[in-house]
């Protein structure tokens, strides 16, 4: 087991870590962890694992780019002094591409997305026992539809930054790709990125 006793575990990511959390809920109290994946594995780890008495902690926040998150990562991340940081982001990195173009939202390129990823990963690793790399997912089975396409791109930075600095790797797309070889997208996802319960159990599961 990579945990040992009392370790602090945050969770750093967009709306799919977020969840509807609380935002005013103390660390780790009633209704922090939001309704998604980050609960779940509070609810396992406290369960399953009583000796351990983990604390998790959901920082995630809805609508974050990865340079939205690096902008609150002193405040969230450092200071919080966690023993493991969990992230998963590059969805909404990609997503602005083909939903902000009207609003002229600023977008992050590939080339941006892994400067900064790998900017937070070296200046985390020094102060943490670890960090856990959850790739960005897409629940959409067409591997020619263009979104998907650049999520996979974004997704396959996130791989490399988990090899180039040997940290834990989850890869999701993955989990979500062998269920919709059996079942429709819409079980997971009524709009391709948020997903169901159902949907954060495999993120939960890829953990």
């Amino acid at each position: 087991m990579l945990f040992e006793k009392k370790d602090r575990l945050l969770f750093m990511g967009d709306s799919i870590t977020d969840s509807g959390r609380n935002y005013d809920a103390m660390p780790a109290g009633w209704s922090s962890w939001g309704d998604g994946y980050v609960n779940l594995l509070n609810a396992y780890t406290t369960a399953l694992l009583p000796e351990t008495e983990l604390m998790v902690v959901n920082r995630g926040v809805s609508g974050n780019t990865i340079v939205d998150m690096a902008a609150r990562w002193q405040t969230d991340a450092l200071d919080f002094q966690a023993d493991w940081i969990t992230i998963m982001i590059g969805v909404n990195d990609v997503w602005r591409h083909y939903d902000g173009t009207f609003p002229q939202v600023v977008q992050v390129d590939a080339g941006q997305f892994e400067q900064v990823y790998r900017e937070l990963i070296e200046v985390t690793l020094p102060k943490v026992k670890g960090i856990i790399l959850l790739s960005p997912f897409m629940v959409e089975g067409r591997l020619d539809d263009p979104m998907r396409q650049q999520v996979d791109k974004y997704r396959a930075i996130v791989e490399k930054l988990a090899a180039d600095y040997q940290l834990p790797y989850g890869n999701v797309q993955a989990k979500v790709d062998e269920f919709l070889q059996h079942q429709s997208s819409y079980v997971l996802s009524s709009d391709r990125v948020h997903p169901s319960l159902a949907g954060h159990l495999l993120i939960a599961q890829a953990w």
